[in-house]
């Protein structure tokens, strides 16, 4: 089981896209807490370019890579096997 998450979260992209959402809600908490809509609307900010960073990293291949589920087959291999009738 420790095998199918021993790459979990540990990547440029992962990290990044949790540290600014970390900050910009720390911005947005300081917002409400002050009434100061600003910094709200700067926290706001922060998340949606962090989600955006995260997604253009992992794209760029910073990002775990995906695992595949044990016993699991690609889509091709199952079409190759079902024209071939070798199982």
């Amino acid at each position: 089981m420790a095998e199918e998450h021993e790459n979990h979260g540990h990547s440029i992209a992962a990290w990044t896209l949790v540290g600014l959402m970390m900050l910009g809600s720390v911005f947005i908490a300081f917002g409400v807490a002050f009434g100061r809509h600003s910094l709200d609307i700067v926290g706001v900010v922060i998340c949606v370019v962090g989600v955006a960073a995260g997604k253009i990293l992992a794209k760029a291949g910073f990002g775990a890579p995906a695992l595949q589920a044990p016993g699991k087959q690609e889509h091709h291999e199952v079409s190759t096997q079902a024209q071939t009738g070798v199982h």
